[in-house]
């Protein structure tokens, strides 16, 4: 990529996409292009045509997506498929139509097999059945790698697919119902620490910035802990006038491990690939057949929901109970990340977990006041 050329982020005011957006800027590219939902409704096959027709820009990242944690998935089953397959197609198919000199598409490592093999290499995809509560999703984004790989080889596209593990940082979901775990956990537990120290106008103030299911800062002090209990954030009794005892219920046994990785360092691994990486770097054309191109982008390294949870919990301060519901489903055991692939192209990560989560605890709070 030159400094000027004209860089297209679908997604941009997302968790990756601002992530990625940032990173550009830091890097000196200043000729970027982004539309929010309401400017380009990347659904719509039309107005994704007019908008490569008028942009006409040079690079593409795909980091636009239907995306949420086990009960989205599970939950919204037909969106998830549907949504995200609409995006993607209209993306790549008007990138090859308009010429688009590289696309790098972003999935998810949720496309293996819930029993792959850990860590997870890239050949591991397909090799068996998906975990159940993310089968839409992770079809979709198969289908994603599938087609970046298929315009490749049959009309010589330059587009590529990376596929990050977990991530958490700056502008992440914390929607009670909807978002992935660490977020999930981070918002929990901070309002589970406001509620223990009868803080009510930190609560008000974070109802007031995310409301939960329409009720917002103004409810009323029943309505709002109504709320908080329906998503695990309770008070079993008085301690004293001036504390209450506060447990947090997180979904599952706590033995399940994952893999995080900040999205401000995914985003730098993006631009990394997109500047040094080709499809003839990843394709070998003296194959009978070219698969699994793609790459994982991930730390290596994997924590349980568990110790998660108490390193949150130890962060924030929260000094109540956590209750692990194990009539909940747990997901996938685990889902750790072979990065062999990106390490021997020149790219590790830097931001450990205790760090990351002081920096997206400091985020959270900070950001609850400003609209």
């Amino acid at each position: 990529m030159k400094i000027n050329s004209r860089i297209y982020v679908a997604g941009h005011t997302g968790l990756v996409g601002s992530a990625i957006w940032k990173s550009l800027l830091l890097k000196g590219y200043y000729n970027l292009i982004g539309k929010t939902i309401n400017e380009l409704d990347l659904m719509d096959t039309a107005a994704v045509d007019d908008f490569f027709k008028t942009e006409k820009p040079d690079y593409v990242f795909l980091a636009a997506a239907k995306v949420g944690g086990i009960v989205a998935n599970n939950t919204y089953r037909g969106q998830f498929i549907y949504e995200n397959l609409m995006i993607q197609n209209n993306i790549i198919h008007h990138a090859y139509k308009y010429g688009v000199k590289k696309l790098l598409f972003l999935g998810s490592t949720c496309i293996y097999p819930g029993n792959a093999p850990q860590p997870m290499p890239e050949d591991s995809l397909l090799a068996s059945p998906l975990e159940y509560t993310n089968e839409p999703y992770a079809i979709a984004k198969i289908a994603g790698i599938k087609m970046c790989e298929s315009y490749n080889i049959q009309y010589g596209t330059n587009f590529l697919s990376v596929m990050p593990t977990n991530l958490y940082g700056p502008n992440d979901n914390y929607d009670l119902e909807k978002s992935h775990v660490l977020p999930a956990l981070i918002r929990k537990i901070y309002l589970g620490r406001c509620l223990e120290d009868n803080n009510w106008d930190a609560i008000r103030n974070d109802f007031n910035k995310r409301p939960v299911e329409g009720v917002d800062g103004s409810a009323g002090e029943e309505q709002i802990t109504g709320m908080l209990s329906k998503y695990g954030i309770s008070i079993n009794k008085p301690e004293s006038d001036s504390q209450n005892l506060v447990s947090v219920e997180i979904w599952g046994s706590g033995s399940p491990l994952r893999e995080f990785l900040w999205s401000e360092e995914l985003a730098d691994a993006c631009v990394f690939v997109m500047e040094n990486v080709n499809f003839s770097d990843l394709a070998d054309f003296n194959q009978k057949e070219i698969r699994n191109t793609h790459i994982n982008i991930g730390t290596g390294k994997e924590i349980s929901i568990k110790n998660l949870a108490y390193l949150i919990k130890e962060k924030i301060g929260f000094k109540g109970n956590l209750v692990f519901n194990t009539a909940k489903p747990d997901g996938t055991m685990r889902k750790l990340t072979d990065v062999t692939k990106l390490h021997a192209l020149g790219w590790h990560h830097t931001t450990e977990i205790e760090e990351g989560i002081e920096r997206m605890y400091k985020w959270y709070v900070e950001n609850l006041f400003k609209f």
